[in-house]
Order: structure tokens, then sequence, then C-alpha cells
């Protein structure tokens, strides 16, 4: 639990800009140098990223960028859409969205290090459930949900 108190806290959309980066296969060297530099690509996804809130991030709080790069991090504030764009981005994986009215969630199937990498950057609030038959392989369908509806 002081592992999570102490970890960095970064926006969601801080956190899908290093995602987004780290998909390029950076080392965390790499990552820190070009963000440093300014030398960041032109994003043409669906998101139309704009690395440079996270060039002024680095130059804002330097240790934090550099801890949370090295480090990791926690999300101050996950939405669901978030969630699920986090996953699709880090972890390359296409998660399913529950958006009805009391029932929402996000459904995806993992591998347990791919699960406690997602556990370790969920804002609070959030909670992850299995169900032991629901396998698929090495996967395993995991539903993330709010603690409170």
């Amino acid at each position: 639990m002081t592992d999570a108190l102490n970890r960095v806290k970064l926006s969601q959309w801080d956190a899908l800009l290093i995602e987004s980066l780290r998909a390029f296969g950076w080392s965390d060297e790499e990552l820190l140098r070009r963000v440093a530099e300014g030398d960041l690509p032109l994003d043409e996804s669906e998101y139309e990223f704009d690395y440079k809130q996270l060039a002024a991030l680095s130059v804002e709080k330097p240790e934090e960028f550099e801890r949370a790069v090295r480090q990791g991090y926690q999300i101050k504030y996950s939405t669901i859409r978030g969630i699920r764009s986090w996953i699709s981005i880090a972890l390359r994986k296409e998660a399913v969205l529950e958006l009805e009215e009391g029932q929402e969630s996000v459904e995806v199937a993992l591998t347990v290090t791919e699960k406690s990498r997602l556990e370790s950057v969920l804002s609070f609030g959030w909670e992850i459930h299995t169900e032991p038959q629901a396998t698929e392989g090495e996967n395993v369908i995991y539903r993330i949900e709010p603690i409170q509806r």
C-alpha cells in the first residue's frame, strides 16, 4: 500500500502520452531524452496526442516526470473510457466497455503480468474482478469496475 501512496500521480492524459511513446520501443533513457529535447513524433492516431504537454510537464516537474517514467505512476482519476484507452495503448489489447447504468465496466483478457501492471496504475475507486472459469490459455478475462456506483 505504501508503494501506491509514494508513486507519482499523473493525469490520465499524461499517462496515455507516456504509454503512447513507450509503444515506439524506446528505453526509459531515450524517452526522457526525446521529451527533454522536444524530439517527439507527430501523432496521427485516433487520439491525436500533442506531446508538447508532456514536454511542459518534464520542465515543470522534472523529478516527478523522471520517477513516473522510471519507477511507474498511478493515475489520479481514471474514467471508464480512459481505462479502455490505457489498455489499448499500454497493453495493446482491445477491451470491451459496458456502459449500461449500474453495470459500467471494462472487460479484457490479460496475463497475470498485464493485470498487475494495470492494477498498479488504476486510480483509487476501481477494482479488478475475475472468474476462474473464464480462462483462455494464459489469458484470463478481467472485469474492471468502479467500487461504488
